[in-house]
């Protein structure tokens, strides 16, 4: 199993702080199935900063002392890339890392509650320039959340959706889950990922996640998503269902004639 999404490279942003941190995130991997993950730190949030060059240096490391650890796992380069107006620069000038460095594939977020007005342009920018842009945890945002339709129009648009595995299991809450689930039966996911952050509070959930959504939707669903993440890690075009829009649930009150 390969995870596309998680913070496991040390003490440079919010996932682990310290190289023991990192090693219990790589056990704890392995124990969920996982042989290759994606260390994908935050870049350009408002907080933290981690260029390609910076990030390439830190899986070498760190990729060292999983091998003296004795730990049957291989972290690949990657960046989680807060959407601003410069990414297609930073790509061009060196700042901005392609998922295991193959020039093809960035993971973009967005800000909780917000979608910037200049973000469908700039997506579209990205993939006339080869960039091929992956939206994370959709499912997580206020905006999305409320505006579904956002979603589907992306995915219109040869958009990429990733959900997080926690958000499958019902760590996020009921609406967030609901909306995942929602997202699924429309065709609007492409992903799913740890986004792992440690192993207690924000741990990696990606075995159950794989069982609900084999549960829910078939074996040949889960394959699709691992499938997809393999593709990605080798740069090379994935998979995509036919996308739906997500049918607004109306209230017994909106029926009413008023």
């Amino acid at each position: 199993m390969i995870d596309i999404h998680s913070h496991i490279l040390p003490g440079i942003d919010d996932g682990a702080q310290t190289l023991e941190d990192s090693l219990a995130m790589a056990r704890q991997a392995v124990e969920q199935g996982i042989s290759t993950i994606i260390a994908t730190p935050h870049h350009r949030n408002g907080k933290f900063e981690n260029d390609k060059n910076s990030i390439l240096l830190k899986v070498e490391e760190l990729n060292r002392e999983i091998e003296r650890a004795g730990i049957p796992i291989r972290v690949l380069p990657g960046q989680e890339c807060r959407i601003h107006g410069e990414v297609i620069d930073g790509f061009h000038n060196g700042e901005i890392l392609t998922m295991n460095d193959n020039g093809k594939y960035v993971l973009i977020e967005f800000s909780s509650n917000h979608v910037p007005m200049y973000a469908n342009q700039l997506l579209c920018n990205m993939q006339f320039e080869g960039i091929l842009p992956i939206i994370v945890h959709p499912e997580r945002n206020h905006k999305l959340l409320e505006q579904p339709e956002l979603v589907y129009e992306m995915v219109e648009k040869g958009i990429f959706m990733q959900v997080t595995a926690a958000s499958i299991v019902g760590a996020f809450g009921k609406k967030i889950q609901t909306f995942s689930m929602q997202m699924f039966e429309a065709n609007l996911v492409h992903f799913i990922a740890s986004d792992a952050h440690n192993v207690t509070s924000r741990g990696c959930k990606m075995k159950d996640a794989y069982k609900v959504i084999e549960k829910k939707f078939g074996s040949e669903y889960v394959s699709y998503l691992k499938e997809n993440a393999r593709l990605v890690m080798e740069g090379k075009p994935i998979w995509s269902n036919n996308p739906q829009p997500i049918r607004k649930k109306r209230s017994f009150f909106n029926l009413l004639p008023f």
